[in-house]
């Protein structure tokens, strides 16, 4: 079913140049997008292709407004001018799943298990073979797909979705319109053990683990119960498929990660940072707020001051390691002493040379 670029151009808060009633029945790649699709452009490397795109509606940015106004004269199509054309096309994504996916019919599957003392609104979802523990909370509108598990004494705040397969053990929390995906496992033990002549005797992990509003967890994810306290997640984290978080972890709000990532037990991370694919964070380390983390990354030392970091070393055995590690570390102090020696040297053989 197609939707009027008028409405959307309303929705979004934009300014529509061209026909409002223009009907577009998906979002499309610029490079695909045909006649019934809106895209948008919020690089200005893809600018050229604004004139010569087949797109029905393309959003841009204001400062675009004389090539999206010949564009229309044209008879190209519409335009939607937005400040933030990026932030645009997110908000229309979230509109168009919200007007075209149909949510879950409220209340429980024939096959699913509720166990006694579980508080179950109304509005609420049980899919298929889905399983809720004793004492669990569900919250208004909260979704708990099929062959999902809800462990003892959890508790999802409204809007909450765990999708078919998810896992949230017992004792753990999440706050309202929160996201877990398939095959995530919130709650599992967290890495503890204590070595015993030869042998390992296990830490029993007591914590929960306490996530907050507006969180999502991807597919595949761990997010490992603490060992007394709790794992913590602040609202607006986002975390991406196959990251491992260790247990007493704590890691400030809207920080995200991205996939494969790791950062071991008891490590501190601040607000608004960026975890790029696979960086590893050692344990017990301290990250400050704005802090970004390029991919493949390992932080070994805690970092104090926002920025961008970046590096790995070769593997070597820990001593050889060590030793070209600190080397590395004053490559720079090296470099000057290096050029320094160069100058006295270079003035030393002047004056040696005869005239």
């Amino acid at each position: 079913m197609g939707h009027r670029v008028g409405e959307l151009a309303r929705h979004l808060g934009g300014e529509l140049l061209g026909p409002g009633g223009l009907e577009v029945s998906r979002i499309a790649p610029l490079a695909e997008a045909g006649a019934d699709c809106i895209t948008f452009i919020a690089q200005a490397k893809l600018l050229p292709q604004l004139a010569a795109s087949a797109a029905g509606c393309i959003i841009v940015a204001p400062a675009q407004r004389e090539l999206a106004e010949q564009r229309v004269a044209a008879g190209r199509g519409a335009v939607i001018l937005c400040a933030e054309p990026y932030l645009a096309f997110a908000r229309l994504t979230q509109w168009w799943a919200a007007a075209t996916r149909a949510r879950p019919t409220p209340g429980v599957h024939a096959t699913a298990v509720v166990e006694p003392g579980v508080r179950l609104p109304p509005s609420a979802h049980v899919g298929a073979l889905a399983y809720v523990g004793a004492g669990a909370q569900l919250g208004e509108g909260c979704v708990v797909g099929a062959q999902a598990h809800v462990g003892a004494g959890a508790s999802l705040g409204a809007g909450t979705v765990l999708m078919p397969r998810a896992m949230f053990s017992e004792g753990c929390r999440i706050g309202a319109r929160g996201l877990v995906h398939g095959g995530a496992v919130i709650g599992a033990d967290g890495f503890g053990f204590a070595p015993h002549e030869g042998r390992w005797e296990k830490i029993e992990q007591l914590g929960g683990v306490l996530i907050g509003d507006d969180v999502e967890i991807g597919a595949n994810s761990c997010i490992d119960r603490g060992a007394l306290g709790d794992t913590v997640l602040e609202d607006g984290v986002k975390i991406d498929n196959l990251v491992q978080i260790a247990h007493n972890v704590r890691i400030g709000a809207h920080t995200a990660f991205a996939g494969c990532a790791a950062v071991a037990g008891s490590a501190r991370i601040g607000r608004f940072c960026t975890i790029g694919g696979a960086a590893r964070i050692l344990g017990h380390l301290e990250i400050a707020d704005h802090v970004h983390i390029t991919a493949t990354t390992l932080v070994s030392r805690s970092i104090h001051k926002p920025g961008q970091y970046s590096g790995a070393f070769p593997f070597d055995d820990n001593a050889s390691w060590e030793k070209n590690a600190a080397t590395l570390r004053q490559l720079h102090s090296l470099r000057d002493r290096l050029r320094a020696v160069e100058k006295a040297l270079g003035k030393s053989l002047e004056k040696k040379t005869p005239s």
